[in-house]
Formats: C-alpha cells, structure tokens, sequence
C-alpha cells in the first residue's frame, strides 16, 4: 500500500511509505476487534463498588420483638435488609473486570483496525514534526493544514516526544501516542490516523526483518 508523504504544510514531499499488505490490506476481523475493545474498556473499571451486608451495617442484633403472640410478622433484627438501614441482599463486590484474550487474537485486532483505516482512507503519512518549544497554537496550524482540525485525530510517532505531547495535549480531539503503545480502542476511536514517516517506516523494516528471517 503506497502513501505519499506530506509535509506539515500539507504539501506532498516527493517521497512515498509502502506499507505492508500482511497489515495494511487485510481482511478485517470485525469480531476480534470487538473483543479486544471490550477488553481494553473492562480494564478501565477500577471495581471498587462495595456495599455493606446485614452482618457489616451498624445495628443492635437482638431480635426487635417476640416470635409469636404479637399479631404482626416475624421480625429478626434492626439489620434485617426489608428496613431502612438494613443490609443490602447481593450488593456488588470489588472485583477485577479484566478479560483474557491470547496475544494473537490481540495482533490480529490490530491488524483488522489499521486495515479497517486503510479502506476508508482514514490514514495519513506527514514527515516528522519537529518542535524547539511545546506550543498548542502551532500544534494547531498543522492539523489545520493536514485537514484534520475538526476530526478526532490520533498521532503515532516512533518515540517519546515530550514537545509533541505537551503541544498536542489540551486538544480535545488529538492525541499523541507511541507506536509500541497504540492499542486496538485507540485506532477504532480515531477518525483519522497520522502516522509521522519515521513511524510508518518502522513498519517497512519489521516487514523487511520478517521477510530475511
């Protein structure tokens, strides 16, 4: 699959990034990807929820009245869950919400997302940017010239860049992450995916490594 490679004015360069078809042109497994969102949005929950039972809740536990002989229903103690006070019946417990999935089901959800981007055409190649100072407003001007001001937006760059990150991080809808980090949730939750060409190349020579091995 051949891009061609912008600058940060939106012009093209000359140059052009052949990403790999094994990723890029798949076939999309839609249903892997939807597992793999799940897991990621079931690792957000922290699982905290707790309610307190009859024998946690503050309370006497003497038996409020005699069992029979009083004309009204049977009654244990203040801690019963039918009063107001009283213990909750099957409240939630913490408990951990991670979901399982095998690394190549993992690989294969990934490789279904970008493939998904690439068929919309939802993927852009722009050279790396390069900022002496973190500023938002110049962040700005290249989503502005890349067309992508009013998309969500998700840049991938090979290696931690603290200017792109502090430039990128008070916009709504962009952020900035490693390529070693991207995860399946993110490329779906994207409208567009930028790709800086020493990130999309890494891609070319982890084909090539694969192909020699």
């Amino acid at each position: 699959m051949q891009i061609d490679v912008l600058n940060i004015q939106g012009q093209p360069t000359g140059r052009s990034v052949e990403l790999p078809e094994e990723i890029f042109g798949a076939e999309p497994n839609t249903h892997v990807v939807y597992l793999a969102v799940k897991q990621y949005l079931a690792a957000q929950r922290q699982g905290t929820h707790k309610v307190k039972t009859r024998a946690e809740v503050q309370g006497a536990s003497r038996k409020l009245h005699k069992q029979k002989g009083t004309g009204g229903s049977r009654k244990g103690n203040i801690r019963n869950p039918l009063y107001k006070g009283g213990g909750t019946i099957f409240g939630p417990k913490p408990h951990s919400y991670d979901i399982k999935l095998n690394r190549k089901v993992k690989d294969l959800a990934k490789i279904s997302a970008l493939s998904s981007k690439a068929k919309d055409n939802a993927i852009v190649v722009v050279e790396d940017i390069n900022m002496d100072t973190p500023k938002t407003k110049t962040f700005l001007s290249i989503m502005d010239t890349l067309n992508v001001s009013n998309k969500k937006t998700l840049f991938v760059v090979p290696e931690y860049n603290e200017t792109l990150y502090l430039s990128s991080r008070n916009i709504p809808n962009a952020a900035t992450v490693l390529l070693s980090d991207v995860n399946t949730y993110e490329i779906v939750n994207a409208d567009i995916l930028v790709l800086t060409e020493s990130a999309a190349r890494i891609f070319v020579d982890e084909e090539a490594v694969v192909e020699e091995a």
